[in-house]
């Protein structure tokens, strides 16, 4: 996502789909953005990442109207999701329509919740997407590698904090349980021939088990080259014990409808999910 900037400072404009940043976590990005790039790049927060409304950060009106204000600013050039936790899938069916050829222009980076709209963009043929690290992070121990691999990637196009096994190839990485639900919706992507990596955290066994089945059953993810796993952390205590881990679980739904198992991703809810373009890397 390298950026031809002539002198020009990117703009990093910030949304939050789901649940609410504070001021103090934007506050550190704001400085750390200016100690890397001073006169290169600046972070906005939008207001609306620090609304409140229940378990939002605000109503569904308001971070849709927000997601719009910058998808389609014209001076913006990068949209960085703030953090994950429920809520895209809430306001992709209104906001998708509403986008302009400027929001095409720009580069957009997330996961977790995010995935909802980043497969809706994909599915939409926007083609500067990518899976990997966002704001949030930075309260992560040892999170500040995150957000910088992050911001050297969106500033620098630095592709050395990519997934190792990222190539020419097609690819597109989600977390299991947000892929699931997209799937058969108006937001699923093409994924022929694409290297699916999946990651997952906090989901018992069991819905693991249940989200591969649906998820390796759908016709799309079928014409899928293949799916890579990547980390599936704080998985609770399953009482009994499922019997099987998520690497077991996913070449079993792999095995029985004829997707390729290509092994391991180095992606998860941690401070060293690596960043995954979405459709093939060309630099």
């Amino acid at each position: 996502m390298r950026h031809e900037m002539s002198g020009k400072v990117l703009k990093i404009g910030i949304v939050a789909p789901g649940r609410a940043v504070d001021h103090a976590l934007a506050e550190r990005i704001k400085a750390l953005v200016s100690e890397l790039y001073a006169g290169r790049a600046e972070a906005h927060f939008h207001p609306q990442c620090f609304l409140s409304h229940g378990h939002f950060a605000g109503p569904d009106a308001a971070r849709a109207d927000a997601f719009l204000d910058i998808a389609n600013d014209p001076s913006f050039d990068v949209l960085w999701f703030a953090r994950g936790g429920y809520g895209s899938c809430r306001i992709a069916d209104s906001v998708l329509p509403k986008l302009t050829e400027a929001a095409r222009g720009k580069a957009y980076l997330g996961y977790s919740d995010a995935g909802t709209l980043l497969a809706g963009l994909y599915a939409r043929g926007f083609k500067r997407l990518a899976h990997g690290p966002m704001p949030i992070d930075l309260v992560r121990a040892g999170g500040e590698a995150a957000v910088k691999r992050a911001l050297s990637f969106l500033v620098e196009g630095d592709t050395s904090g990519f997934e190792p096994s990222v190539s020419a190839d097609k690819t597109a990485a989600f977390n299991i349980t947000i892929l699931s639900n997209v799937l058969g919706t108006g937001l699923q992507p093409d994924f022929t021939d694409h290297v699916l990596m999946l990651e997952d955290v906090a989901e018992y066994m069991y819905r693991i088990d249940r989200a591969l089945f649906h998820i390796t059953s759908n016709p799309g993810v079928r014409r899928a080259r293949g799916l890579k796993l990547g980390r599936c952390s704080d998985i609770p205590s399953n009482d009994p014990d499922f019997g099987q881990g998520e690497e077991e679980i996913v070449r079993h739904w792999c095995a029985k409808s004829g997707i390729a198992y290509l092994g391991r991703a180095d992606i998860g809810h941690d401070v060293d999910n690596k960043i995954v373009p979405f459709g093939a890397w060309r630099g």
